[in-house]
């Protein structure tokens, strides 16, 4: 999910198994994997309610994308038309109540558990080579990799229990209009269905079988549909994508995703950070958000201070910060990096939980 600013939750949090593998273009013949012991049997799909068959609107934005993609008319009036509104998903895209109080260590301890920790460190000895080997390639480290997979799904334990077509037509044609930026998520949604509905003719798989979050994210990584059509990859070169039980495509997909939004290999993601209080200009600091803005030099002229390793970081700093409650925040210095972190899912709260889980995972492999 994208733009889910401050506590905004991944998507696959507290669900189950997810279905999804697609065949890649001109490769070779497919061949069998082992599949991780949560997705050995298929879950059940959440029951939805009435289908979309007799809404207008959903029939006509069927024919829309048939035109645009030159798809069967009829064929996606069926997959569309066969799809059940998800009754309890929309209130599940309202943002909190104004006034909640954000917290940060409370978000963390949801994520950074014995459990999780265990889960990624087998994860990552199952998994050492190709982790080895996207870190070459892509430049981007194993723990950041394992990190994300486990705070996304445990390590493909919880991939959701949503069919993929009643989600994002719930959101398509549902989706609450009393989120303050209803119509600008209501399109982003409708995009996805229509790049869910392309993949699907592609492969000519079942559109009513694929499981994922209530939001329409699929498989280890929750890739929603237009990610996995630009930046899944089939790893392991055996003619099929699969991001529920292969964890070799999954590890490339996800390494594959940071680098198209420009991770810098080598770069630090976060800076400690204090502040001189006599010269400290917060306000100026905090304003572009989580967006690396200011130079070290610029970035202590306004009362930061940094250590040696930070005040020499030739890139850009933005000024994070994490609210605990009644608490004094918690403050980094996000580098590029950091940032690149946060277009996976639009928020701080979350970069954080997955650098300090993929921290917390690399700690226990070496003891």
């Amino acid at each position: 999910m994208r733009r889910l600013i401050s506590l905004a939750l991944p998507t696959a949090l507290c669900l189950t198994v997810a279905c999804l593998a697609l065949p890649a273009a001109a490769a070779p013949k497919a061949k069998a994997h082992a599949k991780p012991a949560a997705a050995e049997k298929q879950a059940t799909a959440v029951r939805g309610g009435p289908t979309y068959a007799a809404r207008d609107d959903a029939m006509q934005f069927a024919d829309e994308v048939a035109a645009r993609r030159k798809l069967d008319p009829e064929w996606v009036r069926a997959t569309i038309g066969s799809a059940r509104m998800l009754t309890n998903v929309p209130r599940l895209m309202l943002p909190a109540p104004k006034g909640s109080p954000k917290n940060w260590a409370a978000y963390r301890a949801r994520f950074i558990d014995p459990v999780r920790i265990a889960a990624g460190v087998r994860f990552w000895r199952s998994n050492a080579d190709t982790l080895a080997r996207a870190e070459k390639e892509f430049g981007v480290p194993a723990e950041i990799i394992v990190g994300i997979i486990g705070v996304e799904t445990i390590y493909g334990r919880n991939m959701g229990s949503f069919r993929v077509i009643d989600a994002l037509s719930t959101l398509s044609f549902d989706f609450p209009q009393a989120h303050p930026r209803a119509a600008e998520r209501q399109a982003f949604f409708r995009e996805e269905l229509e790049s869910f509905l392309s993949t699907e003719s592609r492969t000519h798989q079942d559109p009513m079988q694929p499981l994922g979050s209530y939001a329409g994210a699929m498989g280890m990584p929750q890739f929603m549909p237009s990610s996995l059509a630009k930046y899944a990859v089939d790893y392991d070169g055996d003619g099929r994508i699969d991001l529920v039980s292969n964890t070799v495509d999954v590890i490339g997909s996800v390494a594959n995703y940071f680098k198209a939004f420009g991770w810098t290999r080598g770069m630090p993601s976060t800076f400690p950070v204090g502040f001189d209080e006599a010269r400290l200009q917060k306000a100026t600091l905090l304003a572009p958000d989580i967006v690396p803005t200011f130079s070290a030099d610029s970035f202590v002229a306004a009362g930061a201070v940094l250590d040696a390793d930070a005040a020499g970081f030739k890139g850009l700093l933005a000024l994070i910060e994490l609210q605990n409650g009644g608490d004094a925040p918690t403050y980094v210095a996000g580098t590029q990096n950091f940032y690149v972190i946060t277009r996976y899912n639009w928020s701080s709260y979350y970069a954080m939980s997955v650098l300090d889980l993929g921290r917390e995972v690399k700690m226990a492999m070496e003891q």
